[in-house]
């Protein structure tokens, strides 16, 4: 788990200065974000010609809550991909492919203002 996310969950009053929402409205945009997310990978399956079993492959590194915070915390804060990288003990790479997969999920739960 991220240093960012056990901070968000030890201090949830810290959260909307972290990524611009608060804790309750974080908690429901995951929940969402997650349903959203199965549905892509649902349809995604479907279309997989498969030459490996199901479940097999490489795992995330980040878990799906850990992937949105670090899209927030880009969004709001606007560090470099090295930098987020370091704070999820990810890539450069792996935090710009995250960042890109989650952005137009998101956009699509958040209102734009």
């Amino acid at each position: 788990m991220s240093d960012i996310l056990n901070y968000i969950e030890e201090h949830p009053q810290e959260t909307k200065r972290l990524i611009g929402l608060n804790y309750t409205e974080l908690e429901n945009l995951i929940k969402n974000a997650e349903i959203l997310h199965n549905e892509k990978q649902v349809l995604l399956e479907n279309k997989k010609v498969r030459l490996i079993e199901k479940g097999g492959g490489r795992q995330p590194i980040l878990s799906t809550k850990e992937q949105v915070i670090l899209t927030l915390v880009y969004l709001r804060h606007l560090m470099t991909f090295q930098v987020i990288g370091i704070q999820f003990g990810v890539s450069e790479s792996t935090a710009n492919s995250t960042f890109h997969y989650w952005l137009p999920l998101l956009r699509d739960l958040l209102p734009s203002k």
